[in-house]
């Protein structure tokens, strides 16, 4: 794996997939080398204590946003240490979508060094396991383009 040569860590904080991601890295042997931490931080309560968001983000943007997905992304980096840290958050339906942020409605955020980039995807169809699947599967080539 690339991670292990390269002695890269990662950590992962994850909302709409609800550990999924974390799962596919910690069922691989020898994943301690490089996986630090996988938070599912599902509510908002968890965002802000665990990931001290400022509540006024969620107030003013909602937890499935641009801006909530940096700020989870910076929350986790501060905590973990790893090398690369992602954040997801988003809408896997059936329910919970509205015109403005429908169902398939994902952010990804990747923070490598300073470097901090927030993906936007929209997921067209509406069953939550093609949701969180494709999102990790996206999250997935992501990270290998990091690496």
């Amino acid at each position: 794996m690339k991670l292990i040569k390269k002695k890269i860590t990662l950590s992962i904080a994850e909302s709409c997939t609800g550990g999924l991601l974390s799962s596919k890295f910690t069922k691989l042997s020898g994943s301690s080398k490089y996986f630090q931490m996988g938070l599912v931080t599902y509510s908002n309560n968890a965002k802000i204590k665990i990931l001290k968001i400022n509540k006024k983000i969620i107030d003013k943007y909602g937890s499935v946003s641009p801006e909530c997905c940096r700020s989870m992304v910076k929350g986790l980096s501060k905590i973990s240490k790893s090398k690369i840290n992602i954040s997801i958050t988003g809408i896997a339906g059936p329910n919970g979508g509205t015109k403005d942020k429908p169902v398939g409605l994902v952010y990804i955020g990747l923070k490598k060094g300073k470097k901090l980039t927030i993906r936007k995807c929209l997921f067209n169809k509406k069953q939550r396991y093609f949701i969180q699947n494709s999102t990790v599967k996206k999250t997935l080539r992501l990270i290998n383009s990091l690496v």
